[in-house]
């Protein structure tokens, strides 16, 4: 018996990408039994906590790194590690930011939603938002002139094909901060496999997911500067204790990186191309549909299909509707678009795919 039918869940096709509410990705048979090996074992975690740091620094060139319970745990920790740092009396204060610098400035159009606001983990913090410039534009000089407010305590920044509007210099947004000697954080939840070339922008942390493309169980990654990085796991005195991470979790972690270590990278890359091109070809056969390969627009070494159809709104219902039901990206939908990301399918599921498209696009 399946553990979907063990548990009368639905078998979805996922061709959303790293979508939460499908359970983000898929691990590997060496991460799961890493995962199983460490359940009934016992740890001494501060130890464990050592090992991921001592690891993350190695996979991505970073000064320490910690393991936190997701990437939305991330953001609200390491606002948290430049207010307080490692002071035990403001650790235990937040989210009371009383004669703490507690103003966190962001993009406006680096605002995103991952389910939740990203303001709002900011906030949980105890954090107060100034965005600069608009959903459509921030230049360095909109950055500039927030960052020359007082009481900052860090500079936030994302990562993501979520973000809005002309895309910002990263590293002169960095460096604009740390001419004030304010800190800046990357928020690159979807974005692991950059984490190296976004901290080389000067970033004291960057944060990415565990679960989506690394394919650890659920965890959040904090790379960066040694100190900053203690002061993220010294907030499990604090408000982080109620986001720590698992015994599993870390030990799957640990499992995914080295999988990742050993991984060739570039036959990857070049078979998920050949994925992606071979489905373009095969739904552009579809009459009404044409098929485009786009790449990631943050620079993620993915790419995908974008879908080009008379009526997309009608076509993701009937998808989702379907046995099994196929969820794609629906964010270009009043556009008639729809997008398709291969990674985690294999050839059953995406020959589904075409099938159902032909069935529906020509009933």
């Amino acid at each position: 018996m399946s553990i979907h039918e063990r548990y009368r869940l639905s078998v979805v096709i996922n061709a959303k990408g790293t979508f939460t509410p499908l359970g983000v990705s898929r691990s590997s048979n060496g991460v799961a039994a890493a995962v199983a090996q460490a359940l009934p074992e016992f740890f001494v975690m501060d130890e464990l906590g050592d090992r991921a740091s001592e690891a993350i620094a190695q996979v991505t060139g970073a000064q320490a790194g910690t393991v936190v319970h997701c990437t939305a745990a991330g953001i609200t920790l390491s606002v948290a590690a430049t207010m307080t740092g490692r002071d035990p009396r403001r650790i235990a204060a937040l989210p009371d930011t009383t004669d703490m610098h507690n103003r966190v400035v962001m993009p406006a159009s680096h605002v995103v939603d991952y389910g939740h606001s990203n303001l709002q983990g900011i906030r949980l913090a105890g954090a107060q938002v100034d965005l600069a410039g608009d959903e459509t534009r921030c230049g360095i000089d909109d950055l500039e002139a927030e960052l020359d407010g007082p009481d900052v305590c860090c500079l936030m920044l994302v990562s993501s094909r979520l973000t809005q509007g002309e895309p910002l210099d990263l590293v002169a947004a960095v460096r604009a901060a740390h001419r004030r000697g304010v800190p800046a954080i990357i928020d690159a939840a979807a974005q692991f496999p950059r984490i190296a070339d976004l901290l080389a922008t000067g970033a004291d942390l960057v944060l990415a997911s565990g679960q989506k493309y690394l394919g650890s169980p659920t965890a959040g990654l904090v790379a960066g500067t040694w100190a900053l990085v203690q002061a993220v796991r010294a907030q499990e005195k604090g408000i982080g204790r109620v986001m720590k991470p698992t015994k599993e979790a870390v030990i799957g972690v640990l499992a995914a990186l080295e999988e990742w270590q050993a991984f060739d990278r570039m036959k990857w890359e070049a078979d998920e191309l050949a994925k992606v091109v071979s489905f373009a070809a095969a739904a552009g056969e579809i009459p009404g549909v044409t098929a485009e390969v786009v790449p990631d627009p943050a620079g993620l070494q993915v790419s995908r299909v974008l879908l080009k159809v008379p009526d997309a709104k009608r076509l993701a219902t009937e998808l989702e509707a379907g046995t099994p039901p196929i969820y794609v990206m629906t964010d270009r939908v009043d556009d008639n678009e729809l997008m398709v990301e291969l990674v985690p399918l294999d050839e059953t599921e995406i020959n589904t795919i075409i099938a159902r498209l032909w069935a529906i696009l020509t009933q």
